[in-house]
């Protein structure tokens, strides 16, 4: 196992590996890196920091996936930019998870009769913004951040919101989630259902355990869907729908 550097965050260790790998020879440009499962053994880390560290690389330029083949290497050299992309969307949802798994167990012994009917709103524009395909699941957030006011504890609040934010700031994150979207993730509508089922329950125990399923099934969705052949898939079929449409109309 790579030692870790202290201070940096471990996709990107794994990232920085590669591309010294990449740099000095050991992978030349088109040629296939090993399979994801390989080098999550070769690292003695899980799926989703290689995963993370994969995504960060084809940022950089510095590779790419080939639909139904892997991912090759592009270049020798990064492009300019800093290698430095902050907070990936797992380890994000992981933080999420333990945090907001806590922060609803408070929540349901303290929650109102006026915030749940708030959230059965927020709801409702949830599945709104679904249909409408809407980015940046606004109503998402509202929900989380509602649950996280019902508390009644200021700093809960800030930490809920600043963990949102993050989704948005950091440029891995960003584009992580960008590439959910791509292929079809969208806020998963039961997992809240079941949420604020918990919460009108008033059971702790029922509402935490509801929210770890969520933000659990939200990893294992991103974990397939930042697949990077899977988004090139997705990219190609998107391809060959225009292509289609164009030729049709040029009839």
């Amino acid at each position: 196992m790579m030692p870790p550097t202290e201070g940096r965050k471990l996709y990107q260790n794994i990232a920085t590996a590669i591309s010294k790998a990449i740099r000095n020879g050991t992978y030349q440009p088109g040629q296939r890196l090993p399979p994801e499962r390989e080098l999550a053994e070769e690292f003695n880390v899980s799926r989703p920091t290689i995963r993370e560290a994969m995504i960060a690389l084809d940022i950089m330029g510095l590779v790419e996936a080939r639909q139904g083949s892997g991912i090759y290497v592009t270049h020798s050299r990064p492009a300019e930019q800093s290698d430095d992309l902050d907070i990936g969307a797992f380890e994000l949802t992981e933080a999420r998870r333990l945090f907001e798994g806590e922060a609803v167990a408070l929540a349901a012994t303290t929650i109102t009769d006026e915030e749940l009917t708030e959230l059965s709103a927020i709801l409702a524009d949830m599945v709104d913004e679904n249909e409408r395909d809407i980015v940046g699941d606004q109503a998402d957030r509202r929900f989380h951040v509602a649950i996280a006011r019902a508390t009644r504890n200021t700093a809960i609040v800030l930490v809920v919101e600043t963990l949102w934010d993050l989704r948005y700031k950091s440029p891995l994150c960003r584009n992580m989630l960008a590439r959910a979207r791509a292929v079809g993730v969208r806020p998963l509508v039961d997992d809240h259902v079941e949420i604020l089922d918990a919460l009108k329950t008033r059971d702790p125990r029922k509402a935490r355990a509801a929210m770890h399923h969520h933000l659990g099934t939200v990893i294992e969705n991103l974990l397939t869907a930042t697949e990077m052949e899977a988004v090139q898939r997705a990219q190609s079929e998107v391809a060959a729908r225009r292509s289609e449409l164009a030729r049709r109309t040029a009839l």
